[in-house]
């Protein structure tokens, strides 16, 4: 929805939390949600931790404004919806999101949102949508070997999200 990206990436910082470098989190060092690698590709240059450490989010934003909401429509999604979505892309990428998007809709699940996605999310069930993405979302969450270590948070955010996309439509 148009005008809910700061409500929605307030969300999902929240989700993000600050510095972690994590042995076991693929990731490795991260900040805000925000991996070391793609840092340095939105910078342009090798960071170190110390600029790792001091990102804020008013830093951040721009990277998950074109990256994240920007790629899954954000702008043109129902309420809600938007929010499934855009922390989903966050938490497990784009196209991910986009497929996830697309089989909760029952369009063709080609991880490309375009007007068929669209013309779906604007006469959907908001609510109806935002579960199915979540449930999707944890069954994915659930078959990663990572689970064991990560499984208690990422089922706890994706309970949240479901809660808070509800509150939103």
């Amino acid at each position: 929805m148009k005008d809910n990206f700061e409500q929605c990436l307030a969300l999902v910082l929240k989700h993000e939390g600050g510095f972690v470098n994590h042995p076991k989190d693929p990731g490795g060092m991260t900040n805000l949600g925000v991996t070391k690698r793609v840092w340095e590709e939105w910078v342009g240059h090798p960071v170190d931790e110390a600029a790792m450490r001091a990102l804020g989010p008013t830093d951040v934003a721009p990277l998950y404004k074109k990256n994240y909401w920007d790629k899954i429509h954000g702008d043109d999604l129902p309420a809600g919806v938007d929010y499934a979505t855009f922390d989903l892309a966050v938490n497990s990428g784009v196209g991910r999101a986009a497929k996830t998007l697309q089989k909760a809709l029952g369009v063709s699940a080609d991880g490309v949102i375009g007007k068929a996605t669209l013309d779906a999310a604007a006469s959907c069930n908001p609510r109806e949508v935002a579960t199915e993405i979540c449930d999707i979302r944890l069954a994915f969450l659930q078959g990663l070997p990572t689970f064991d270590t990560f499984g208690k948070g990422w089922t706890r955010r994706v309970e949240e999200v479901e809660k808070i996309s509800f509150s939103m439509v």
